[in-house]
Formats: C-alpha cells, structure tokens, sequence
C-alpha cells in the first residue's frame, strides 16, 4: 500500500489546481482586511519603502510585514490587482502540503502521511484560508511547520534540525506577532523524562546561540529598523493595543467579543467534510508515543489560549487545523472498519451545495442573515459518494476511499465559486463598481457603504472616492448591507 502514495500524490495535482487555483480571482478583493493589506503591500512595491507599512498614505502597524512582503514582490512581478495579493497564499498553502506529506512520511509513515494531507488539504479551513489573501495562513503554515520539523526532537531527542525550527518560528512571528512563540511552548514539555529537570534543559535547549541566533536574525531586524523608523508609536500600536489589549479586552480593540465555546463549533466548522473523524482522534489508544501527544498538546493549546481571548473570529484557530488533520489521518489509518466514519464524511459534501447560494448573503450580513435555499437534486449526490467511499474501504482500499471525499469536496469547491463568485462580486467588492465608474470616478462619492466595502472601494480606486459629508459630486454611491451598491442623485438612491 505505502508504494501507491507517491502515485496518488501525482492523482492529487490536478485537485490541487481546482483547490487553490481554479476561478482565484473571479472575486475582487472583499471584507476589510484583504483590500487593506494589498493596498499596503501594493504601496510598499511603488514606493520600496519594505520596513514601514503604510495605508492611504499613514503608517499602519496592526500586523507584521511577511504577507505585505510576498505581496509586493508579486505585485512588483506585474500581477493583477486580485492575483498578485492572492496567489502568494495560495502558492504557500499547496507548498505547505507539500512538506506536511513529506514530514509526517518520515515521522508516522507513508499511509497516515497520505490521509492527513488529503484531510488538510480538502478541509474547509484550509480552502477558505488560501484564497483569501490575509495573515492567517501565512502564520499557520510558518508555525505549523515549525512545529513539525521538531517532531524528531520531540520523539528521539535529536537536535539536528532546531535551527530551521527556530528560522520558521521566526518567520510566524514576522506573519502575525508574538503570538507564535507563546503558541510553540509544547516544544519545551518534557515528553519522556522527569518533569523539572528536563523543563529547564529544554529551556536552556533553545536558548543555546545555534537556535536562538536564527530565530533572532530572521525576527529582530524588521522590528528593529521598524522601530527606528517610527520610534514609540509603532511599539504602543503594535505590541500594546494589537497584541496584548486585542487579546484582554473585546471593546479596546477589534469588537470581536465571544462567549468563551466559541471555537467548539468552529472547529467542527472548519474541519468539513471530515469532522466526523474527530472522535477517533480522541481516543486514548492513539496516544502511545511523544508524537502523537506532542500534536495533542499543540492543538489543545491552540484551542485553549484563543478561547481565552476576549477577540475571537473564525480563523484564528487555523493554526491548531494542520495538528488536528494529523492526528485524524493517524487514527484513520489505525482503525479497523472506517467505512461508516468515512461514509459520513461524505454525506457532509452535502455542505458544499447548500453553503454555495448562502455565501454572498453570509459575507455581507452573517450567516445568521442568510436564508435556506430551497431543496435542489445536487443535495443527493454525496450520497453515492458515502456509498462509493464506504465500498471501497470494505474492500481494502482505503486510500482509494479517502481520495473518493477527497474528490467530492474538490468538485464542491469548484461549485460553490462558480455559484457564489458573481453575487460576491457584485455584493462584497468594489471592482465591478470600478469597472463601471472608472470613466467618471471624479463625478462620484460615497454616502455610505459597509466597512469591508470602504476598504475595497480604497483599494480600486485610486485616489480614493471622498465622502459626499466632505466633499459634494453628483453621483453619490450608497450600499445597505447584504444589498447591490447604488449609484446616483442623492434623491434617487434614498
């Protein structure tokens, strides 16, 4: 069996394209924070000012530079408006896969290796994530693989590859913040020894100058000419309000209060199709090496410190999802009879065609505000791919089983963006309104428009449109929420 993987990895390929690159920029740019941050990364190719992150002019300091970075070399590269903030995440959301297989390969074993990867890799999470052109998935897969690549200091001791651990540590604090060091503190656990003894060598383990002179050379030079740019407004925005008051208080900053549950469902959410596997990642079989509890301990971890943060929003626990992942292709590779687990999961492809009309409606308003679609004959097909997956795996074919949701959710992805990439468009972007106004972007301001609608307005059009409070035109642009943008007279749009 193990000689089939590198088989289905090349099967794997052309999924991977209608995952990750299929219809990647059928949508403008939505929401606030992915026309923010290309606008920023998009300043910083013009200007090549590469330390002080700058929005519509001012400084901006709510998060590190590395996805500005990957950014402006691709907008430097002379990729579009969508595709050069978008196609860096995606391009690291497959290279991730890549050595995700190959670390677990070398760890846990061919088979397991091969259903994790194609858990992570088809998971609500991980698609969602790498077509959006945020921090999020930059921070999981910088973190995520560094923790990986500690697996053999966890599991036998060996030291040889804690420097690249501690250079792709440095490279999730560049990502996101600080937020990845408090993250990695499994690493210091004392798996297999006595607890305090071994608590103070780990310590003393990664402070040692081969680990902690590359986490420092790849972290502390943008911090530093950062704060010598902007001397301590960047330190009280960045550390102080972004960080830890974005972290205590959910009315300080962000507004993104939560009860602390929050994340259970989430996760549930974010692990589709494949969320009926959770239970047999919990049993307590499972855990018999270091390993195995050392992904445990990082996805609880992940779970605990997010929920205990007064800010909550769906994608911060993405980093505990490739752990997560792990653990279920163990335990799928282990069990004796997956046929129903599987079968399950493949009736949750039925998520796919219900979630595709909702998704405009969900984006502008919250899911909450979306309304049921009406019953359509495509809600059955998962059905036939339950009982493929759960005939295949009676069979001795699990992989073959696995790689059958595996395809279900692919073709389901590529339904929902071809369903929901035109009302998304129109509803949640501002470039089907630049390529209508372009020609007359001087006769048009903005009475009023949703947040993310702002920014992506921003982002368009340059210079930005001014609003009509400051700065009278006959043309006024207005937008309620979860509704199409209006442009004309003040007396007709009101």
């Amino acid at each position: 069996m193990p000689r089939k993987i590198p088989r289905a990895v090349w099967l794997a390929l052309p999924l991977a394209y209608f995952l990750y690159f299929y219809h990647l920029a059928a949508v403008g740019l939505i929401g606030p924070d992915e026309p923010r941050y290309a606008a920023i990364a998009r300043t910083m190719a013009a200007s090549g000012d590469w330390v002080t992150p700058r929005l519509l002019g001012k400084p901006w300091y709510e998060k590190p530079p590395l996805l500005y970075w990957m950014e402006a070399i691709f907008f430097r590269a002379g990729f579009g408006p969508e595709i050069a903030p978008r196609l860096p995440v995606a391009l690291m959301a497959l290279a991730f896969l890549g050595f995700y297989w190959w670390i677990l390969r070398h760890e846990f074993g061919a088979l397991p290796a091969g259903f994790a990867t194609a858990i992570l890799g088809t998971s609500a999470a991980w698609i969602v994530s790498s077509q959006v052109a945020t921090t999020d998935l930059p921070l999981a897969a910088t973190y995520s693989a560094a923790m990986l690549l500690a697996l053999p200091w966890v599991r036998r001791r060996d030291s040889a590859l804690l420097p690249w651990v501690a250079v792709l540590l440095g490279l999730a604090v560049l990502a996101k913040g600080p937020v990845a060091v408090v993250l990695a503190c499994p690493l210091l656990i004392p798996w297999q020894r006595p607890l305090w003894p071994v608590l103070g060598r780990n310590v003393l383990t990664f402070l040692r100058p081969r680990i902690a002179a590359p986490f420092l050379a790849v972290t502390l030079p943008w911090y530093v000419l950062c704060t010598w740019a902007n001397g301590a407004a960047f330190w009280k925005e960045f550390f102080w309000k972004q960080n830890l008051e974005r972290f205590a208080s959910s009315t300080a900053v962000g507004n993104h209060g939560q009860p602390f549950w929050y994340f259970g469902p989430v996760l549930l959410a974010l692990l589709l199709p494949w969320t009926p596997l959770l239970p047999l990642a919990l049993r307590r079989a499972l855990y018999h090496d270091s390993g195995r509890l050392f992904l445990l301990a990082w996805a609880a971890l992940c779970l605990i410190f997010f929920s205990a943060s007064a800010n909550k929003l769906p994608s911060y626990i993405l980093p505990l999802v490739p752990a997560a992942a792990a653990l279920m292709g163990l335990a799928l590779a282990e069990v004796r009879n997956a046929a129903p687990w599987l079968a399950a999961c493949a009736v949750l492809l039925v998520a796919f065609p219900i979630a595709a009309p909702l998704i405009p409606t969900a984006v502008s308003t919250g899911i909450t505000h979306a309304p049921l679609p009406p019953f359509h004959w495509t809600w059955l097909l998962p059905l036939a791919v339950a009982l493929l997956a759960a005939l295949l795996d009676r069979r001795g074919r699990r992989f073959a089983a696995v790689l059958a949701v595996a395809g279900g959710a692919t073709i389901g992805t590529v339904m929902m963006k071809r369903t929901a990439a035109p009302g998304l468009d129109q509803v949640a972007s501002a470039r089907t309104l630049w390529m209508q106004l372009g020609p007359r972007q001087d006769a048009v301001c903005v009475d009023w428009v949703p947040r993310g609608m702002q920014y992506s307005l921003d982002y368009y059009f340059v210079p930005p449109l001014p609003a009509c409070a400051r700065h009278l035109r006959p043309l006024w642009l207005h937008q309620l929420a979860g509704q199409l943008p209006a442009v004309g007279p003040p007396q007709s749009i009101r």
